[in-house]
């Protein structure tokens, strides 16, 4: 509710609303136009700069993710703007709860298309937004910012952009009373009971976990459900959380995005509950299943996921909430539990070095507690069979859009938004490439973090999916040295060839106070994706 002119600015209303919402951790790049809105920078609030806007918007990510908690990122006029709309695609599509709030030119040259104006200022983001806003008064942004927050934080969370015209933030304003939070929503009852007579009449349920149940802090219902019913448990496709622990002995295993293969795994279930997922995220086509799907239920809070399910029964709900009414109505099975899945041997000491030995030793290493951040493309089924993540609480994060540049920022947003935690970011060559100099930042903070290049030298992705093609340009990489890139950067760093230098490198960068990178030498020979 807003009240009458206090003769108070709009930057001092702003600063007492964001202090209010919790959003006093703002994460930036600065441009002139920024500069009324950071102008006597109050003492309680955290300002963390990164040197370039996706990087900026990657990390605000990684700290929203990790903390659960929504994000304020600082973005500079138009082509700032652009800078970071690869990594907004990625906020979208990992459902961040981000207010990217924009700088504009002052009001009063806009007719003019001045130097460093937005012509268009809220039509850039989009769609990638779920909200997009330049407001028509400078006494109306904070309740712009206000409105802002509850769009984002409302499910399904995402982005959204608020443009302000810079002259605006010494404006006067009317006071702005803070809102809570707007909950998520449990399931229609009749629905759940429906649900929960189909398992209860399944002899081989099984259960698939979407990124939005970890997202929702639900891992610890969703295990209980998982054993009352002695269902196994699938990873969704591309799954940008880890929503079950992977050393469980219900778990499956990971769907592959690719229509035969996710059939077959499927086709011994009568039932398929997907939870907190589309149903399902595809990568590549080879053909259409040979197998029909077993029937299916697909549990979201998003109702473009329910409308674009082609097969099953929709249930819209928050994960936690419909995850808490199962288990409010399911009563425990008679039926046996699945084979466990068969764990793969432990990779072999080979020079040069597999990336399946680097996660197997990582997986040696790690604290119990430790956060991996991942961006190794080539290398997620390695990744998968050899470092198993066990945490049940923001355990595991990676990029959901596909968009390259996002791990190594990540991490470091997620060691800002989790300071209690050892943070390490398995990183594929050239995927760190795309915004190495977050390593300034991770340093500059002196974050808990252990960077893991895997360097193979390529864009292997590109080799693997290219299935036979001949002649691809622009793969080979190589004459990359990330340990004078990070000691340039005030970040210890250490190469590693063999694997006895794996091991040692490693151990030592985990127990090092600040971040640490650790560049491996990986065999460039690619293994085969689904």
């Amino acid at each position: 509710m807003s009240t009458g002119g206090t003769g108070r600015t709009v930057r001092e209303v702003t600063r007492t609303l964001l202090r209010e919402l919790g959003l006093t951790t703002v994460f930036g790049n600065p441009g002139t136009t920024e500069i009324p809105f950071l102008t006597d920078w109050p003492g309680d609030f955290r300002y963390v700069l990164g040197l370039q806007e996706s990087v900026v918007v990657a990390m605000a990510d990684g700290y929203a993710q990790s903390a659960r908690r929504p994000v304020l990122v600082n973005l500079h006029s138009a082509g700032g703007v652009g800078h970071g709309l690869g990594q907004i695609f990625t906020a979208f599509r990992n459902r961040t709860p981000m207010i990217v709030l924009a700088g504009q030119q002052v009001r009063s040259l806009m007719p003019e298309d001045p130097f460093l104006g937005a012509s268009s200022a809220t039509e850039f983001p989009r769609p990638y937004v779920k909200w997009s806003c330049e407001p028509a008064r400078a006494q109306d942004v904070p309740a712009a910012l206000a409105r802002a927050f509850h769009i984002a934080t409302q499910h399904p969370q995402g982005p959204v952009f608020v443009s302000v015209p810079a002259d605006d933030w010494n404006a006067e304003a009317p006071e702005i009373e803070a809102r809570p939070r707007i909950r998520g929503f449990s399931a229609d009852p009749e629905a759940v009971r429906e649900l929960a007579d189909a398992l209860a009449a399944s002899r081989t349920p099984a259960l698939v976990a979407g990124p939005a149940v970890d997202g929702d802090a639900a891992v610890g219902e969703l295990v209980e459900l998982a054993e009352r019913l002695n269902a196994g448990v699938w990873a969704s496709p591309m799954s940008s959380r880890c929503s079950f622990p992977e050393d469980h002995p219900l778990f499956l295993g990971f769907l592959d995005p690719e229509r035969n293969s996710l059939a077959r795994a499927l086709s011994g279930h009568d039932l398929v509950v997907v939870l907190g997922a589309p149903a399902f995220t595809y990568h590549v086509h080879r053909g259409e299943a040979e197998l029909e799907l077993p029937p299916l239920y697909v549990v979201s809070d998003d109702e473009q996921i329910l409308a674009r399910a082609p097969i099953g029964v929709g249930v819209r709900a928050t994960a936690k909430l419909v995850l808490r009414q199962l288990l409010d109505t399911v009563t425990p099975g008679e039926r046996s539990a699945p084979e466990p899945r068969p764990r793969p041997s432990s990779p072999p000491a080979t020079t040069p070095v597999s990336p399946a030995y680097v996660f197997a030793t990582l997986a040696e290493l790690l604290p119990p507690n430790a956060l991996v951040v991942e961006e190794t493309p080539s290398q997620r089924g390695a990744l998968h069979d050899h470092l198993p993540i066990r945490a049940t609480d923001a355990g595991f994060l990676t990029v959901a859009s596909g968009t390259l540049g996002y791990g190594l920022p990540a991490a470091v947003g997620a060691a800002i938004g989790r300071p209690d935690r050892r943070v390490v970011a398995v990183l594929g060559d050239g995927s760190s490439m795309y915004a190495i100099q977050a390593l300034w930042t991770a340093a500059r903070e002196q974050l808990p973090i252990t960077f893991v290049i895997l360097d193979n030298s390529q864009y292997a992705a590109v080799s693997i999916l290219g299935e036979g093609a001949e002649k691809l340009p622009g793969v080979e990489l190589g004459g990359l040295d990330f340990t004078a890139l990070a000691t340039g950067m005030s970040c210890a760093a250490r190469l590693a060839t063999t694997p006895e230098g794996v091991k040692s490198a490693l151990a030592e960068a985990i127990d090092a106070d600040g971040p640490n990178l650790v560049q491996v030498r990986v065999d460039p020979d690619p293994p085969k994706l689904y």
